[in-house]
């Protein structure tokens, strides 16, 4: 059956269990799984019949969290990991090896820019930041060696956009697999596959929970690619998720598509009192007829979500006490939770890019990051306002 997506994201990938018709996805918190007999065993190790093993390797609760982000994706399976950055590490060790080279969107988040320094330093692994808007500069960076594009669209946290589609013909015509961290948008505003890329990672702590209760990444793709990953680098790293994020993380993803039609609806609202204050000097949001990726946006994304970024008239002094004044706005660095959150990327999350690289990226000392939540915009707002008042009055 061929369901709108509100209705993929309750039911899709869902199985039924045979236990006593349990409605909710049983908890399978086992390590481990029993076989009828000796033969069944080897039958399992060899891969010559299906059935659980080891919960390191698969597990049933886990299973189900896996589909339903495939049928969400457009994808012909997912893979579960232990945080989005075990899910990214997993996928670019499964594409290079040492000596090879990646290209990634220019402004992404600081974990992998310092994953991207490790395996440079210790693989030689090499890495290049493009502005993959530009033709001549994607296609100049392309070597030999360059095995993936690695993009973040909308980017954490500047919300630079990429034209998926069009890049993906780029890097196809070389030979190079097309990564997308699809964090901000969700499966539900965008589903870079279907746009010709090759594989999608989130950060399923953000918007696919929702809640700021579980940590915990997937990978969506091939097949093919799919299990060569679980074969290699998830079975052997052993960044597995555990049964009960995988539980909670399914029982996220039943309100998703809910969720982000508010959080999208109050940043839409935010983002025009934000930019009619005198004391925000710019504001960043995708579908913003300002912004000017917003054509890609309009092109790829049902919405724009509910990330936005803020440069304030001011420095790091002023972005701070802004912070300090707010009451209803929480200071945190993570993102799509139900209540709203605020963080300083420069001394924050993307602290430990140099200042020169922050700076190239678009992240200053004065850029605020708003991931906006579920509450009534219009407090959200008088939250805002009245912090941005009190920084004014004090300077």
């Amino acid at each position: 059956m061929n369901y709108r997506p509100d209705t993929k994201f309750i039911h899709g990938g869902t199985r039924e269990e045979p236990y006593h018709g349990s409605l909710s996805t049983p908890i399978f918190q086992t390590s481990t799984f029993t076989f009828p007999d000796a033969e069944e065993g080897a039958l399992r190790f060899s891969g010559e019949k299906d059935g659980y093993i080891y919960s390191r390797l698969s597990n049933p609760t886990v299973k189900v969290f896996e589909e339903k982000v495939a049928v969400a994706e457009g994808a012909d399976m997912g893979l579960a990991f232990a945080s989005g950055m075990a899910a990214i590490s997993a996928v670019f060790t499964s594409l290079t090896s040492a000596g090879d080279h990646i290209i990634c969107s220019n402004g992404i988040y600081g974990c992998t820019f310092g994953l991207l320094k490790l395996l440079k330093e210790k693989y030689q692994i090499s890495h290049d930041f493009c502005d993959m808007r530009n033709e001549q500069q994607l296609r100049s960076m392309i070597q030999p060696n360059t095995k993936c594009l690695f993009i973040e669209s909308p980017a954490n946290p500047t919300m630079k956009l990429i034209d998926l589609a069009w890049t993906a013909d780029i890097a196809h015509e070389c030979g190079i697999k097309v990564v997308v961290d699809n964090t901000f948008s969700s499966p539900y505003l965008q589903q870079p596959l279907r746009l010709g890329c090759d594989i999608v990672v989130h950060s399923a702590t953000k918007y696919l929970s929702g809640h700021g209760d579980v940590i915990g990444g997937v990978v969506a793709g091939s097949r093919s690619y799919i299990q060569e990953l679980a074969q290699t680098a998830q079975k052997d790293y052993g960044g597995i998720m555990a049964p009960m994020d995988a539980w909670l993380l399914i029982r996220g993803m039943k309100t998703l598509p809910i969720r982000m039609d508010r959080h999208s609806s109050n940043a839409v609202n935010i983002v025009e009192k934000l930019k009619q204050h005198p004391r925000v000097e710019k504001v960043n949001y995708p579908t913003d007829k300002d912004h000017p990726d917003s054509s890609f946006a309009h092109k790829q994304m049902s919405q724009g979500g509910g990330v936005l970024s803020f440069q304030l008239k001011g420095d790091k002094g002023d972005a701070q006490q802004l912070m300090n004044q707010l009451k209803l706005v929480r200071i945190a660095v993570s993102l799509g939770d139900a209540e709203t959150l605020i963080q300083h990327p420069a001394t924050m999350t993307h602290s430990l890019i140099p200042a020169k690289d922050r700076e190239a990226m678009g992240i200053n000392d004065s850029l605020l990051r708003l991931s906006v939540g579920l509450e009534a915009w219009q407090d959200i707002w008088f939250d805002l306002l009245q912090a941005l008042e009190g920084c004014a009055h004090k300077r």
